[in-house]
């Protein structure tokens, strides 16, 4: 006997309950706003990714709640503390920047996290079912999105879900249906980038104190390879280069980074015996280096369906939580006001813009200059033997305008003279 479509209306719908979505869902219900959260898969689930959380992660957890940021600080061995990153230039040279100068490991918090998807995921999914006001519907695929009067119906792939909405937040992930063929964006390879990750087991030559790693290899310019410690002496390894990049050299990026694991004079003596402990794992990565509309009539995009992954770090966590955040003050508004029209919810696009474009665009154009391994060589040299400027790129996570200079030529004209002096 064939069991009726539960036919569900709510005010807002959200497709994804990644973090972009979870993000959406309880600042709404902290709001007194139900929604209805709705995602493809059970949880636990892995998501192929880098695992790195940024300093947004836990600010927009404690703008949540300062409550989730505890419980995300009490999971049990679930995430490293990160201290700072570790760039090496073409030429090997490393450069160690803390993300904030003298910090103080014992009296002060982490200001940044690296913890599984399947981890963290799981704990937002948690958060999210310790609220009321949010109907959570898992191993629920949606398949087709309609327009009507009022706003959107989706409806599953198997029909037994049928949800009529007037706002949809839309946080699919990379491959969204909805932003594909009903918001327009289109995949663009020169803001498109591929990537493959793998766990590893005893990696030699980690970081006291965690830093993250990113190696600028000239074979991969512009994109770069990753180590990002995990707990339990286990790393996520991985790399990234554009989409038009990989297809001009006709790369197999699987095969690259066994390749370079196996051949490179600076990570073969690494991994000589660590242990691959998990499958070697493509995904892609909508960057947001090319402007887009994220909003229309009745919908927004929140994280990788509105490609807001940086297109030099491919950090999308924490832009996706800060999309979600955004979404959901604009939607309490937008309700109040009864209106869900395209130039009502443009003030997201301006707004995203505000928070996250900026850093991206800069982001950009760094990734531009890193396309040359001698310039990349020539900056790690200078910051190399310059702790001003180290301490200058300490602050430069937290204050946008000092980010600005790095991208300006005349900064770093000015650190090599002052070098040479």
């Amino acid at each position: 006997m064939k069991t009726s479509p539960q036919h569900l209306t709510t005010d807002v719908c959200i497709v994804g309950a990644g973090p972009g979505g979870c993000s959406s869902a309880l600042h709404l219900s902290y709001l007194g706003i139900p929604t209805v959260l709705i995602d493809r898969a059970s949880f636990p689930r892995d998501k192929i990714c880098g695992d790195a959380l940024s300093g947004k992660v836990p600010t927009v957890l404690n703008r949540l709640d300062p409550a989730i940021l505890r419980r995300f600080k009490q999971i049990a061995h679930g995430q490293t503390d990160v201290w700072g990153i570790q760039f090496v230039a073409p030429n090997g040279r490393e450069v160690n920047v803390p993300f904030k100068s003298n910090f103080d490991k014992e009296a002060e918090p982490s200001p940044g996290y690296v913890s599984k998807r399947v981890v963290f995921d799981n704990f937002l999914v948690e958060e999210v079912q310790r609220r009321d006001n949010i109907d959570l519907h898992l191993e629920t695929n949606i398949q087709d999105y309609e327009r009507t009067e009022n706003g959107y119906r989706v409806t599953s792939k198997d029909g037994s879900l049928v949800v009529d909405c007037r706002l949809l937040l839309d946080a699919s992930g990379a491959n969204s249906r909805f932003s594909r063929h009903h918001a327009g964006l289109e995949k663009d390879n020169a803001h498109h980038a591929g990537a493959v990750r793998a766990y590893y087991r005893n990696v030699k030559g980690m970081h006291h104190d965690n830093f993250i790693e990113l190696h600028f290899l000239k074979e991969l310019a512009p994109g770069y390879f990753w180590i990002f410690p995990l707990p339990n002496n286990q790393a996520n390894v991985g790399l990234g280069l554009r989409t038009d990049y990989i297809s001009k050299r006709k790369l197999n990026l699987k095969q690259t980074l066994l390749d370079l694991l196996a051949t490179h004079p600076k990570l073969k003596g690494r991994f000589d015996e660590a242990e691959l402990i998990s499958k070697i794992v493509g995904f892609p990565l909508p960057l947001g280096s090319k402007k887009r509309v994220l909003s229309g009539d009745n919908y927004l995009l929140v994280g990788d369906s509105g490609h807001l992954i940086d297109p030099l770090t491919g950090e999308g966590i924490g832009n996706a939580l800060y999309a979600g955040y955004i979404a959901a003050e604009l939607a309490e508004k937008c309700l109040a006001e009864n209106d869900f029209s395209a130039e009502r919810l443009r003030a997201y696009d301006v707004r995203v813009a505000r928070v996250i474009g900026q850093e991206m665009r800069l982001s950009y154009r760094m990734q531009q200059m890193l396309r040359y391994p001698w310039l990349a060589n020539t900056l790690g040299n200078i910051i190399g033997s310059n702790m001003g400027v180290i301490d200058a790129l300490s602050h430069m996570y937290n204050d946008l305008d000092l980010r600005k200079q790095v991208v300006n030529p005349a900064f770093w004209v000015k650190q090599l003279f002052a070098k040479r002096a």
